[in-house]
Formats: C-alpha cells, sequence, structure tokens
C-alpha cells in the first residue's frame, strides 16, 4: 500500500446507503476550542457514555464549553428537534459510535 502525502485528496465515505452521495464540501477546521460550544450526541449504543464522558474532559480542559444529547434509539435518525437544538447551540458537534 503505497502512503499518503499531505495534498492527496481524501474520500469520505456517507454511511447513509445513498446510491449516488451528494458531494459536500467539508467545513473549515476551527482555530480553538476556546470559547467553542461542542455538542457531543450520544447515539445510545452501550459504553458509547463512556467514550463521550472522556471527550468531555479533554474538551472541557481545552477551554470549550461541552453540552450533551442523546438519541432515543441507535436504529434510527437523531429527531428533528434535537439536531434543530445542536444546531442552534453549538459550534461543533462529535457523534458517539461505540460498542
Amino acid at each position: 500500500m503505497s502512503g499518503r502525502g499531505a495534498g492527496d485528496a481524501r474520500i469520505v465515505l456517507d454511511p447513509t446507503s445513498e446510491r449516488a452521495p451528494a458531494l459536500r464540501a467539508r467545513l473549515p477546521r476551527l482555530a480553538s476550542l476556546s470559547a467553542v460550544t461542542v455538542g457531543l450526541l450520544d447515539i445510545s449504543k452501550p459504553r458509547g457514555d463512556v467514550f463521550l464522558d472522556r471527550l468531555e474532559a479533554r474538551l472541557s480542559g481545552a477551554g470549550a464549553e461541552v453540552r450533551r444529547y442523546r438519541k432515543p434509539t441507535f436504529t434510527k435518525p437523531a429527531p428533528l428537534d434535537v439536531r434543530q437544538q445542536i444546531a442552534v447551540e453549538c459550534g461543533a458537534v462529535i457523534e458517539a459510535l461505540a460498542d
């Protein structure tokens, strides 16, 4: 397997099972976590909360404000009201995928 250089393109797979995935531009990376509200979305899989607890501690230590959200079940998308709340309240979001 050949190595990648810093300028090589990366392929991001969309897990939504779309036959023809929409092309989406990446958002710019945050310059700093200081004063940023980061949402942590627990998808309700086992041990996702353990991962998010540790991540919350690291993010808080880096100066971010952390808000936690939880889906009722991992088998369905997050309810619209939860997604809207995250969009309004947060500058970044991390979704936990764990078992």
